[in-house]
């Protein structure tokens, strides 16, 4: 098989066109011709009026075909025998695995992290048990709605814990910047859509699944990890990690097991931590352990709301609406005059703004879209730069402290109900507190107050996103619309810590920890975090069957 590179067509272009493309393009008769499978789409939308798709393509031919254009085409880095992407193990265990002397793998989180890497394992043979502090998904999703619905708080079942991880309540993006020569993530979403993910995910250049996908997938991977000899254990809370001195450096040590919130104690010598961005008392827990901590930079701000169909337009012009186009989505970036950073995140095209919050007392939001993606509103973070040297240099824990002086303050400003604080945006760049809607409404759930949002964050960060606005309305027309909704305050963008670990994947100070993905400061996103699953999934395997 053949993989055929950067083949361009218009965008209503039909299956004999792409047919002629590859004939033309490869020199072949049709009767040399196979298949043609589709291994990446994406499209050029810099000229709104002349909107072009870009393929990467899989062309089966005959067996004398394929040698003559490899031969012909030597020198062409476009046409190239298709590459190997399918996933191989690292190793395998033995039917007797555990014997007497083994211990089972645990994995603390489930997440997306923790769902790749107990699978990964559990194919191997490893049977890992999974802790997970929240609740299976489905109870989550009706935990989740109480708050949005009724604004009940269920501290331990929410946006952020449970089943599915943080990213079960998102827009499902796929697509990471990450390297990965191995092809980890056509591992992840191979195993995506083996559980029931849509399967263009595998060939689309910005995939994405939608939270309602992501619950029925999410549980079908449980039942595979469960068949295969896991176990996925909900509800609980992992209170202390056990470690014995490996030297006499007091923060030097090995693990041992883990202690439940209930006080039973699970013995394991291989612990993967996948607890994601918002696990903050287990993070003070862990510091409190003296297992090594770094702080590291994060962002603030608001989520900003416009019309999906003025995002559309401006990027698509007449296509809008075009059903490969889709909903429009943008990736913003603005360097201020004050220094810092403001830049677009986790936008989410036909989404809404949802309650993110896993504490009493704070307000958090983020975004979350639907497979159809078809909201009324496009929503995206508008985020502020920060950094522990500048911004938070008290304690490897200070950039914590930050995000709940911000999230509490905004929960004040919300009216103290799980309200959350808007204005518009006109309102925002004059300086003057909003009284009224105007033409875009809110999808904030379970409301928002009207207000000032000058007082939510720092003066920096005021400064530079009322900078910032401005000129992304030279990328984008309308996206300093005056009716558009700001809603605060967006500050888990990424975890305000790292758990550094070695070239072994294990913490620097902790034999047989694992810290793994975005919690650990390791991922960003739901694909690179299942990579970075599988990462330290092969690193335990290979640890205990060496």
């Amino acid at each position: 098989m053949l993989r055929l590179n950067d083949i361009k067509l218009p965008l209503n272009h039909s299956d004999d066109d792409l047919t002629s493309a590859v004939i033309e393009h490869l020199q072949v008769n049709r009767t040399d011709l196979l298949a043609i499978n589709i291994f990446k789409r994406s499209y050029d939308a810099r000229k709104k009026a002349h909107i072009i798709l870009i393929y990467q393509l899989d062309i089966e031919l005959t067996r004398n075909a394929e040698q003559l254009i490899l031969e012909k085409f030597s020198q062409d880095t476009f046409i190239k025998k298709s590459p190997d992407t399918s996933y191989k193990f690292v190793t395998k265990a033995p039917d007797s695995f555990p014997q007497k002397n083994q211990h089972r793998p645990i994995v603390i989180g489930f997440g997306p992290c923790g769902i790749l890497a107990a699978l990964v394992l559990a194919q191997m043979g490893l049977k890992p048990i999974v802790l997970e502090r929240g609740q299976d998904v489905r109870q989550r999703t009706k935990d989740t709605w109480d708050l949005w619905r009724k604004r009940n708080l269920h501290t331990e079942s929410n946006v952020q814990f449970g089943e599915g991880g943080a990213g079960t309540f998102s827009d499902g993006k796929l697509w990471s910047q990450v390297k990965d020569k191995k092809h980890l993530g056509r591992k992840v979403l191979t195993e995506f859509v083996k559980a029931g993910a849509p399967s263009e995910i595998l060939y689309v250049s910005k995939p994405h699944i939608g939270t309602f996908k992501l619950v029925k997938m999410v549980e079908n991977i449980r039942a595979e990890i469960t068949r295969l000899g896991g176990e996925i254990r909900f509800g609980q809370k992992v209170k202390r990690i056990q470690r014995e001195k490996i030297s006499n450096n007091h923060y030097e040590g090995r693990v041992t097991g883990v202690v439940l919130e209930d006080g039973k104690i699970l013995e394991s010598d291989h612990i993967i931590l996948a607890i994601g961005h918002s696990a903050r008392d287990t993070f003070q827990m862990l510091f409190n352990e003296g297992i090594y901590i770094e702080p590291k930079p994060f962002s603030i701000g608001f989520r900003i709301e416009h019309p999906q169909s003025s995002i559309d337009r401006a990027r698509f012009g007449e296509e809008a609406g075009h059903p490969i186009l889709g909903a429009a989505d943008y990736k913003l970036v603005h360097h201020c005059k004050n220094g810092r950073s403001v830049y677009s995140f986790c936008m989410c095209p036909g989404g809404t703004v949802v309650a993110a919050t896993s504490e009493p007392g704070r307000v958090v939001t983020n975004g979350m879209s639907q497979y159809s993606r078809n909201e009324r509103n496009a929503n995206a973070a508008i985020v502020v730069g920060i950094s522990p040297e500048e911004d938070y240099p008290q304690n490897p824990l200070a950039g914590i402290d930050l995000q709940r002086e911000l999230e509490s303050l905004a929960y004040q400003l919300g009216g103290e109900n799980y309200n959350a604080p808007a204005q518009l945006v006109g309102d925002f760049l004059q300086n003057k507190p909003s009284k009224e809607l105007g033409s875009v409404s809110p999808s904030y759930k379970p409301g928002i107050t009207l207000g000032d949002l000058s007082k939510a964050l720092p003066d920096f960060a005021i400064d530079a996103i009322r900078e910032a606005i401005p000129a992304f309305e030279k990328k984008i027309k309308g996206f300093a619309f005056k009716d558009a909704i700001l809603t605060g305050v967006e500050t888990r963008t990424s975890s305000p810590i790292s758990i550094k670990r070695d070239k072994r994947f294990q913490n620097i100070n902790t034999k047989g920890l694992y810290p793994a993905g975005e919690g650990a400061g390791y991922a960003g996103g739901i694909l690179s975090a299942g990579i970075d699953g599988i990462k330290v999934a092969e690193a335990v395997a290979l640890d205990i069957l060496k």
